[in-house]
């Protein structure tokens, strides 16, 4: 499979481009200094899933009950100062080491588009840290139903053909198999999974997929993509690299 019959390619955010996991154990053990300490990642993971699961609305409104949902369950300070102080800090989580200079490298040869479970106000903070990359954006708040429901794609595929571009011309691009690997697939998308947890244990903050799906292209960073398409060459043929 060739890289050159895409014209689009569609990013999850939080999770491939931005590392919300770095984000969320930061916040949790600078807001807990001495009991943050004694506490694994999937100890801080386990009950973040959940809260998230729990309070379902807006991530710029949202994490403060998230983690009064957390704090409960780890015994942690839960006060509303510090709930309010890690909702500020959502909006601070950092990009991965590769995200800019990957994204800038792929937007020389296609239109980038952001499709987050993330809502307007916390992706325009993304977006700034990620140098502003997307020509086109769709949030969680605006499509009305966020991944992985279908409709969030069906929103998507309607907006890109509006502006003249085909499904097959996509590929979407991301991190959570639960989220969007899946459904994409399932959903006749191709699909490039950036496995940035590869070599850990679990899914981190992120829900279980029922079953891991098989991508069409399967990376471990954003970079890597970015490498195989310009090893590619314009109008060149993928000779490697493609999901074994």
């Amino acid at each position: 499979m060739a890289f050159e019959q895409f014209k689009v390619l569609t990013f999850d955010v939080v999770g491939t481009l931005i590392d919300f996991e770095k984000g969320i154990l930061d916040s949790v053990r600078a807001l807990n200094p001495e009991a943050g300490k004694a506490l694994s990642d999937d100890d801080i993971f386990k009950p973040y899933v959940e809260g998230r699961d729990l309070f379902p609305g807006r991530s710029s409104q949202a994490m403060a009950d998230v983690y009064r949902h957390l704090a409960g369950k780890l015994g942690l300070e839960s006060g509303e100062a510090t709930a309010a102080a890690f909702q500020a800090r959502i909006l601070q989580h950092p990009a991965f080491p590769d995200s800019v200079e990957a994204l800038k490298r792929l937007r020389r040869r296609f239109r980038l588009v952001a499709m987050t479970n993330a809502d307007r106000v916390t992706f325009q903070s993304y977006s700034h840290t990620l140098d502003n990359p997307f020509h086109d954006s769709v949030t969680a708040d605006e499509a009305l139903s966020p991944k992985p429901n279908p409709l969030f794609f069906a929103f998507n595929r309607g907006r890109q053909s509006a502006f003249g571009y085909k499904q097959e011309e996509i590929l979407h691009v991301a991190q959570s198999q639960y989220h969007d690997i899946g459904v994409a697939r399932q959903l006749g998308y191709k699909v490039c999974w950036i496995e940035r947890r590869q070599g850990q244990q679990g899914f981190g903050g992120t829900p279980t997929p029922k079953e891991v799906t098989k991508p069409d292209f399967h990376f471990t960073t954003l970079a890597e993509l970015a490498d195989a398409i310009e090893a590619e060459g314009p109008g060149g043929a993928l000779a490697s690299r493609a999901a074994a």
